[in-house]
């Protein structure tokens, strides 16, 4: 078994954007992956200190540990996709969409630009706002 395999996949994504949510819920890796350990920044904040401290911006994109790998925005949205099980509509849906690097590169933006207008009309402010200890 693979080192990937053992340590799963860990997915750090905003819990406050109900399409983040929504997809993290909906989506399932295949079984050689591992298990998928689901982290909502707005709820830990030292996964948001980390995400920092690689460079990621959790409020433009969502960030994917797999093994010792990351990946991120647009590259863990491709990633997820190839990793998912083609079981269930959304996941081949998913699939289809995003599995080609380019596809996956011009979409993204677009759904992050979804992302944002659903958080303003929620009330909801950016992730850099949110506090820094965990509750």
């Amino acid at each position: 078994m693979s080192s990937a395999a053992e340590a799963g996949a860990t997915l750090v994504y905003d819990g406050a954007c109900p399409f983040c949510s929504r997809y993290a819920a909906l989506l399932r890796l295949r079984a050689a992956v591992g298990p998928l350990r689901l982290v909502d920044a707005r709820a830990h904040a030292q996964s948001r200190r980390a995400a920092r401290e690689r460079g990621f911006d959790l409020d433009r994109g969502m960030w994917l540990q797999l093994g010792e790998q990351d990946y991120y925005g647009a590259d863990a949205l491709r990633m997820l996709a190839l990793l998912s099980s083609r079981s269930g509509w959304f996941n081949r849906l998913n699939y289809r969409l995003f599995r080609h690097r380019a596809a996956a590169r011009v979409l993204y933006p677009l759904l992050r630009g979804c992302r944002r207008i659903a958080l303003r009309l929620l009330g909801v402010k950016p992730l850099a706002a949110a506090p820094q200890s965990d509750a």
